[in-house]
This record gives structure tokens, sequence and C-alpha cells, in this order.
């Protein structure tokens, strides 16, 4: 067992570690906190709207609060990502699913506890199931970090998310008109087609976090071989053979 352990215990592995255990403190001061806290700020008061307005409150107001909170912290969290530091610490022995994976370590525990906010300010006669519209938070979050990943990965974007948000944005308002009722996605409650949307968003869940676990590994570099060059050999000048 002892041997096990040493023989895992490369050189290569240490220095990864190593270099991965000093980028904590770095990665912690880059990461934008301005734009969680802004998206959680306003996703706050959207949640506590339907409480601010004095008069009854309905299950559609309700989820619809809680619906437009989560879509504030994932247009805050499309901003995760930006590191316009990002082709300096591309050279870090450190892989980059585990820079982003240090990032992500940093915002769950305060998006957990925030959410939870968001929720208990909602009146619990017009609160939505919880696990269901925590389902339809961590998708909308996950659907916003995987389209920061993909813009790292396929142009290398040092601040990729104005154009994330703004992505999200769009179709966060385009999505129930262009949905087919068959998907039913945004339904209330009382809907009898509540659970099957959410079987909905579970699958699209899924795929939001396949293409982040995707996008976040490094693009292989294609082989390219190394041409050749013919020399052909020197022709003797004529007038030398005659010498």
């Amino acid at each position: 067992m002892t041997a096990t352990r040493a023989a895992g215990n490369t050189p290569a592995r240490e220095a990864r570690r190593g270099a991965l255990l000093q980028l904590v403190r770095p990665v912690a001061r880059t990461v934008p906190w301005w734009a969680l806290a802004a998206g959680g700020g306003l996703g706050l008061l959207a949640a506590a709207l339907p409480r601010l307005s004095g008069g009854e409150v309905t299950p559609w107001a309700g989820v619809t609060a809680l619906r437009a909170a989560a879509l504030c912290f994932a247009l805050g969290a499309a901003f995760l990502l930006d590191d316009p530091a990002r082709q300096t610490t591309a050279a870090v022995p450190v892989r980059r699913v585990l820079r982003h994976a240090l990032r992500c370590a940093f915002v769950l525990p305060p998006a957990a506890a925030w959410w939870t906010a968001a929720v208990l300010l909602v009146p619990a006669e017009a609160r939505p199931p919880a696990g269901d519209i925590t389902l339809e938070a961590a998708t909308a979050l996950a659907l916003a970090l995987a389209g920061a990943a993909f813009a790292v990965r396929s142009r290398g974007a040092g601040r990729p998310g104005q154009v994330v948000a703004a992505s999200l944005l769009v179709t966060a308002v385009l999505a129930p008109l262009l949905t087919p009722s068959r998907w039913s996605l945004f339904s209330v409650p009382a809907d009898p087609r509540w659970a099957d949307a959410h079987g909905h968003w579970t699958l699209l869940l899924g795929a939001a976090l396949l293409a982040v676990a995707v996008c976040c590994v490094e693009p292989v570099r294609r082989f390219q071989p190394v041409r050749r060059l013919r020399t052909r050999p020197a022709r003797a000048d004529k007038g030398g053979l005659g010498a």
C-alpha cells in the first residue's frame, strides 16, 4: 500500500498540486465578485417583490419571482470565467478544468446560501416546491457557465461575460414564446404538466453540465508532421571539370 501511494505521488503530480495551491489566492482575487453581487442583489429584490407588494400573493407570482431571481444570479455568474490574464495563466502546469473548478468552488457555497434566502423571501402560501424550483435555478446557472466555458474554449476569450449574459437574457425572454407546448417548461405548480416539465428541466440540466465538462477540457492540438526539405546535390561547375 505504501509503495502504491509513493508511486502515485510523482514529481509531476506534486508540482501540479503545489501550483494549484498557489493559485487559490490569485484566483480568489480575480473572481468577478462585483458581477455576482449585482446579480445576487437584483435576484433577492425580485424574490422579495411579492412580499413587498402587500397584497395577496398567488402561486404564479411566487414562481415567477423565483425564476426572475434565478435568472439575475445566472446573469452575474456568466462573468465567472472572465480573466483578462488568461493567456498568462494558461502556461501554469494546472489543467483548465481544475482552474475553472477552483473558481466554481469559491462561488457555489455563497450561491447555495443566497438561493436559500431567495426561496424564504417568497411567502409560504405562494412558494413553489423547493426541489423543483431549485432544479430550474441550477439549470440557468449551468447554462451560463456552459456559455462562458464554450467562449473560452472556442475563441480563448478573456472576458466572455458580456456576450454570454446578453445571449442568456435574450434566450430567457424568447424561450417561453418559442418552446413547444408539449415541453411546457414554464408551467405553474397547479398545472398537471408540472412534473413532466421538470423532467425536461432535468434533461436540460444534464446537457448543460455535459457541455461544461466538455468545454473545460483544453482542445487537443492537431498533429502537424514536419516536412522534410529535399536538398538537391550541387551541380559541378563545367569549367571546373576541365581544370
